[in-house]
């Protein structure tokens, strides 16, 4: 069997859909699967990692604006969606897949539009509890669409072919141990702390950090921390950190590079997760149970990264700071405060792996069998 799986842009796009790939190749060995994205560099990094082979096909974002700009950029996404869906339909003749499976990013809704078009089994993933601009867009001619939430069924028009699955997340997030993680990464006994801001990174929490950093050198270095600056402030980042007077040669306690490609090892091996809140970093969380702080970016879509956040936060497994009221010594605080409490950490590691669904990647894999048969 052949199988596209199409996504693109964000970590929280790829690793659902390397999740699902994986699981897929170990039922299947004998598959052929082919990977298809928009071009953004984070995935021409993490797909072939994977192992798996990536065509790109340039997409472009549409433009919620009224703006002249607005409506220049929006005939630009237009004519890059004509030029993909046939670019797509070519590479389909050729690769003849069985079932497309679409995990979100503009380059995924071309994919999908040209598989429906050829009678090809279409289905997407969302990931977050209000569907997505892709999603919203491929929800009326997909055979399935799958979501992580219950409650999120009521967003969609034709209920009747909404499946609840859960969030993918590579086993390893899961099944890691802590211990072997840590040796695995040279870190001492101190508590480990990780924070990441998505693949591009976000310029106000890359300037809380190297404030963070100042202060964990004020206090004796009290525990690791590992960091992840992303795309967008690794050039500017280290002389920020130089001007705050952290020597990063000699603060070994302190990790900086511009993004973790180990992340299931980096995040069994943390005591305090601090990141954004989008689903695919939620669920990662979850599925590793490592206590969190979470601070939801304000510049998304129905503000669906705190109302992510919230959830963690009601369940007893997260601390939510918005990012208005961010600031380092309160994250410094914030961190504290859980490492140095056993019983609180032991609670929130077992509310975050309640809600964990496991086995969430078979169950996709399950939906696309069933697509490809048909």
């Amino acid at each position: 069997m052949n199988v596209v799986f199409t996504c693109g842009g964000t970590g929280g796009h790829i690793n659902p859909a390397i999740a699902v790939a994986n699981i897929w190749k170990e039922r299947h060995p004998d598959s052929q699967i082919l990977f298809i994205g928009g071009g953004d560099e984070l995935e021409q990094e993490l797909v072939p990692k994977a192992g798996y082979k990536l065509i790109c096909v340039p997409a472009y974002g549409i433009w919620r604006s009224k703006s002249f700009k607005a409506f220049k950029g929006n005939i630009k996404a237009v004519c890059a969606t004509v030029r993909g869906v046939a670019k797509c339909k070519k590479i389909f003749k050729e690769f003849k897949p069985d079932v497309i499976v679409g995990t979100g990013g503009y380059a995924s809704f071309q994919a999908l539009l040209a598989g429906h078009l050829m009678g090809i089994p279409t289905c997407v993933h969302e990931s977050n509890a209000m569907p997505g601009m892709t999603t919203k867009m491929a929800a009326g001619f997909v055979d399935r669409v799958m979501v992580c939430f219950p409650e999120s069924i009521r967003h969609y028009k034709n209920a009747s072919k909404v499946e609840v699955v859960g969030m993918p997340v590579r086993r390893e997030f899961i099944f890691t141990e802590k211990q072997k993680a840590r040796q695995e990464l040279s870190l001492d006994e101190r508590p480990v702390i990780v924070s990441t801001f998505g693949s591009q990174g976000a310029k106000a929490m890359n300037e809380a950090m190297a404030e963070l950093f100042r202060l964990e050198q004020q206090a004796g270095f009290p525990f690791q921390h590992i960091h992840a600056v992303g795309s967008y402030g690794w050039p500017w980042m280290p002389q920020l950190v130089k001007d705050k007077g952290v020597d990063l040669e000699k603060a070994t306690a302190i990790t900086m590079q511009e993004y973790i490609y180990n992340m299931p090892t980096v995040m069994a091996a943390a005591d305090v997760v601090i990141s954004r809140a989008g689903a695919s970093t939620c669920n990662e969380i979850a599925a590793s149970g490592t206590p969190c702080i979470l601070i939801p970016s304000p510049n998304v879509t129905d503000n669906h990264q705190e109302k992510n956040a919230r959830a963690l936060e009601k369940s007893g497994g997260a601390v939510v700071v918005l990012e208005k009221d961010c600031n380092a010594q309160e994250l410094f605080d914030q961190v504290m405060s859980i490492t140095s409490d056993k019983e609180r950490c032991e609670q929130m590691q077992k509310a975050l792996h309640s809600m964990v669904v496991p086995d969430s990647a078979e169950r996709v894999c399950a939906i696309m069998q069933a697509l490809a048969k048909g």
